[in-house]
C-alpha cells in the first residue's frame, strides 16, 4: 500500500528528527482508535497497533489519534508498536477527560473542515459559532455545508443568518437523499486530500459519507420528528477512504469538543468583534462602565451587535475556564464583586440626586 495516497509525505520524518534506523520502523496512519488500541494503515496494508510504554507513558509521547501520521515497530503477526507521533499540520483538541493531561487532539492532519448544519429545527447559529471558531483553530479551511436541502424550498434565510456569524465562507447546500448540490463540493474531495465532520448528531454526517462514497458504508439512524434530533452512528474515530482517493474522517467526539485554546480561531470565527478590542480609552477597559469603550459605542451605533459580543464573551470565557478553572473562578468572583460594587455606587448616585 502506498501510504502517500493517504496524504504522507517523506519530509514529515525529516521534521520529526531522531527517528530509528531500524529495518522495522516505517511510517503509518491512524485510521481509527479503539481505546488503547489503533487501526492503521502502512506500507504492508492494515494492521492493528498499541503504544510503545516506554515513549508515551514515561517520556510523555503525544498521544496520537485519528488522522496522525507515526512510526511504527512493524510486527507482522501481532499487534505493531507505535512509536512516535510525527508532526501535526491541523488538529481539533479538547480537555483531556485524564486530570493532568491538559490538552487531547480527537482528529489530525485534515485539509478542510465541513462545519454542517441541516436545514430544518436543528440549525443553530450559536452551534454555529462555536463550530466556526473550532474550525479555524484547527489550521484547516472551513467550509459550511447545509445537509437535507430537500427539506426547504428556499434557503436565502439561512444564507443571510450565515452571513453574519461566517462572513466570506463558502457555503454548499447538499442533499444526500436526492444528490443535490453534491457536485459543488467535489472540488474539496481531491486524491490525498482529507476531509473533517464537524456536526451534531443528526446533522446527516452518516447519510453524507455514503453519498460521496456511492455505497453504504455508514449505519444512519432516523431522528425524532418533534426536535430533529438524532443519535451519533459513529461509535469511534475513524478515516475513510472514498473511491475519488479523498478521506473523511468522522467521529462521535464532535459533539463533545469544549473549547480549549481558541485564541487563533476565535480572532478568525470572530473578526467583526476583534477590530474594536483595544480601541478603548483605558487599556484595562472591561467593556461595561468604562467612558470611552469602544464595544459600548459600536453596539450603541449599530456597527456590532450585541447578541455576537455575547458570544464572543461566552466561548472565550469557556476556553479560560476548560484551561485554567481555578483562575476563572477567582476572576469570575472578582468580575461579579466589581459588578455589584457598580450597581451600589449607582444606586447611591440615584438616590443622592433625588435626595
Amino acid at each position: 500500500m502506498n501510504l502517500i495516497e493517504y496524504g504522507f509525505m517523506p519530509e514529515m520524518i525529516k521534521e520529526a528528527g531522531n527517528i530509528s534506523g531500524k529495518a522495522t520502523v516505517i511510517p503509518a496512519r491512524i485510521t481509527a482508535v479503539h481505546r488503547e488500541r489503533y487501526q492503521l494503515v502502512c506500507e504492508y496494508g492494515e494492521t492493528y497497533a498499541r503504544l510503545k510504554t516506554k515513549e508515551y507513558y514515561v517520556e510523555f509521547e503525544e498521544f496520537p489519534t485519528t488522522g496522525d501520521f507515526v512510526t511504527i515497530n512493524y510486527i507482522p503477526n501481532g499487534d505493531s508498536q507505535i512509536i512516535k507521533t510525527l508532526p501535526r499540520k491541523t488538529f481539533f483538541s479538547r480537555l483531556d477527560p485524564t486530570p493532568g493531561r491538559g490538552e487531547q487532539a480527537v482528529a489530525a492532519n485534515f485539509d478542510y473542515v465541513f462545519v454542517m448544519q441541516s436545514l430544518n429545527h436543528d440549525f443553530n447559529e450559536k452551534r454555529l459559532e462555536r463550530y466556526m471558531t473550532l474550525a479555524w483553530q484547527s489550521g484547516a479551511t472551513p467550509v459550511i455545508v447545509l445537509t437535507k436541502a430537500d427539506l426547504v424550498d428556499d434557503y436565502d434565510e439561512y444564507i443571510r443568518k450565515i452571513e453574519t456569524v461566517a462572513p466570506g465562507v463558502e457555503v454548499h447546500a447538499v442533499s444526500s437523499q436526492s444528490g443535490y448540490g453534491l457536485e459543488n463540493i467535489d472540488k474539496y474531495l481531491q486524491p490525498g486530500k482529507t476531509v473533517v465532520f464537524l456536526g451534531s448528531s443528526g446533522v446527516g454526517k452518516s447519510s453524507l459519507v455514503n453519498a460521496l462514497a456511492g455505497e453504504e458504508i455508514m449505519s444512519v439512524n432516523g431522528i425524532r420528528e418533534d426536535d430533529s434530533k438524532g443519535r451519533h452512528t459513529t461509535t469511534h474515530r475513524q478515516l475513510i477512504m472514498l473511491k475519488s482517493g479523498a478521506m473523511i474522517i468522522d467521529t462521535p467526539g464532535m459533539r463533545g469538543l469544549g473549547m480549549w485554546d481558541v485564541s487563533t480561531g476565535l480572532g478568525e470565527a470572530f473578526q467583526d468583534v476583534e477590530i474594536y478590542l483595544g480601541k478603548c480609552k483605558f487599556a484595562d477597559c472591561k467593556h461595561m462602565t468604562e467612558p470611552g469603550c469602544a464595544i459600548k459605542t459600536a453596539i450603541a451605533e449599530g456597527m456590532l451587535s450585541v447578541e455576537r459580543w455575547r458570544s464572543y464573551c461566552n466561548l472565550k470565557n469557556e476556553a479560560r475556564y476548560s484551561e485554567d478553572k481555578t483562575a476563572y473562578m477567582r476572576d469570575k468572583v472578582k468580575w461579579h464583586k466589581e459588578v455589584a460594587k457598580n450597581s451600589r455606587r449607582i444606586k447611591a448616585d440615584k438616590k443622592k440626586n433625588y435626595i
